[in-house]
């Protein structure tokens, strides 16, 4: 029962967090220009990695579809997932295998956007455990679709945010992200935290679908510390429902941004539960500890962006809420 529950608790912090790989000259699909823009490599979201993972039998023996934004393909096995066919995308559709016991989520699918192929849909649900038929756990899981990757499979519990290595190498200055997005929300008033520990409890505000971008400038120390300056910021929250906006245009703002209209607490530096992790020169996980705003004439050396189905972190949201996401483009 332990194990169990670690493993479903484990998969839901992972979910909603960036996740980043090397740095590959492939991020931009410079074939894919259009004007002054770039799509992001696989940002049509036209091919899927299909994977058909079997859970282990203590807890219901199902065999459950994994969608990865990765070239077309099917694998039918538990094999592990590390990124494919050179995409710069992960996902929160994730597998661990602890002390052999072999546990998934899923909350991103592929679906369709007419018109346009394939898009992505991030969903927000509730994700349960059981042992020997009886349900025992349930998590709250946001979908979540991100430039990066994580280490397949997860296999111990021990914080978990030290194994997402958040943001990849990037040093052009966009003016804008523009991408094509629909919004279906929840109808509640209020969002629900579902930790699987004791009851739901109600937390004050709708839930909101949201995309984040940063650009910071990063260094190591001699100790192997990273830190970084925001050099570039771009949060949106969605607060209605919408059919398909397509060409939605969303300005980056550079250098210190605590002064302008826009700003507010999404916007801020990332700190506490919000602090993203990286892999640094030496090949050990450190946090990336943003010490403060960056010029506006910097140049970056990093880019994260994440899109999610519901804002407010980890085990919190509200079921129902989707956001379907495509065609994933920076404008110049």
């Amino acid at each position: 029962m332990k194990k169990t529950f670690s493993i479903l608790m484990l998969l839901l912090c992972l979910a909603g967090t960036a996740r980043a790989i090397p740095y590959s000259p492939e991020y931009l699909q410079t074939h894919g220009e259009e004007g002054t823009m770039e799509y992001i490599r696989f940002g049509n979201f036209d091919q899927w990695l299909v994977r058909h993972v079997k859970e282990s039998g203590i807890i219901g023996g199902d065999t459950k579809t994994l969608y990865h934004i990765a070239p077309n393909g099917t694998w039918n096995n538990n094999n592990p997932y590390l990124g494919t066919g050179g995409t710069p995308w992960a996902c929160s559709n994730v597998m661990a295998k602890v002390s052999g016991i072999t546990k998934t989520n899923v909350s991103v699918y592929r679906d369709t956007h007419p018109g346009h192929g394939y898009c992505a849909k991030l969903y927000t649900h509730l994700e349960e455990c059981k042992v020997l038929g009886i349900v025992n756990i349930k998590v709250l899981a946001a979908g979540s679709i991100y430039l990066g990757q994580t280490q397949e499979p997860i296999t111990n519990t021990k914080n978990p945010m030290s194994k997402l290595n958040a943001g990849v190498k990037f040093t052009k200055r966009p003016t804008a992200l523009v991408f094509d997005y629909k919004v279906k929300l929840s109808g509640q008033p209020n969002r629900v935290k579902q930790t699987g520990f004791g009851k739901p409890s109600t937390v004050a505000g709708k839930d909101m679908p949201d995309v984040i971008l940063y650009l910071q400038k990063r260094w190591e120390d001699a100790h192997g510390n990273i830190y970084a300056k925001r050099v570039g910021t771009m949060v949106r929250r969605f607060i209605s429902n919408t059919d398909w906006v397509n060409n939605a245009r969303f300005p980056i703002y550079y250098g210190d941004i605590t002064k302008l209209k826009i700003y507010n607490s999404a916007w801020a530096l990332t700190s506490g539960e919000n602090t993203k992790y990286a892999k640094n020169s030496k090949g050990k996980m450190v946090p990336v500890k943003e010490v403060g705003w960056g010029n506006a004439n910097d140049t970056p050396t990093h880019l994260v962006l994440q899109f999610d189905s519901s804002h407010g972190g980890a085990y919190i949201g509200s079921v129902g809420n989707t956001l379907w996401v495509d065609n994933v483009r920076l404008a110049y």
